[in-house]
């Protein structure tokens, strides 16, 4: 990863992670392309986006309602791993093997979120 905040543990998870379902759909029916595959992919890949987007913009506020962005895609692609095992398009080791980087992925998320609420508060106050 060329990406200038490639030191950044989070984001390094978060591109992991889609690397990671990216794979998995390639295994999903080719009937399925324009479907669970084709949304899996966009919800997976909208995390980090999302991260670097918000870094990007420079402002704490702002990050802040990208990480929220992230997390939402996040949830929103193990919602589809889900259906897809029940649907019986995966199987439980490979949606397993997903969700427990997923949710690891999801507290870190949660958590940078918290820090920088507490961050743009603290600075609030010291303003007023």
């Amino acid at each position: 990863m060329k990406f200038t905040m490639k030191k950044d543990t989070l984001l390094l998870k978060a591109d992991k992670y889609a690397h990671r379902v990216y794979k998995l759909t390639l295994e999903l029916p080719k009937n399925e392309l324009y479907g669970i595959t084709s949304q899996l992919r966009r919800a997976a890949i909208s995390v980090p986006l999302n991260m670097v987007e918000g870094y990007a913009r420079q402002s704490i506020k702002t990050e802040i309602q990208f990480l929220r962005f992230a997390y939402g895609s996040l949830k929103e692609s193990q919602y589809l791993i889900d259906f897809a095992l029940i649907e019986r398009l995966i199987t439980r080791t490979e949606a397993d093997a997903v969700t427990q980087k997923g949710d690891e992925l999801a507290r870190m998320l949660w958590a940078k979120t918290k820090t920088l609420e507490r961050k743009n508060k603290d600075q609030k106050t010291k303003v007023s």
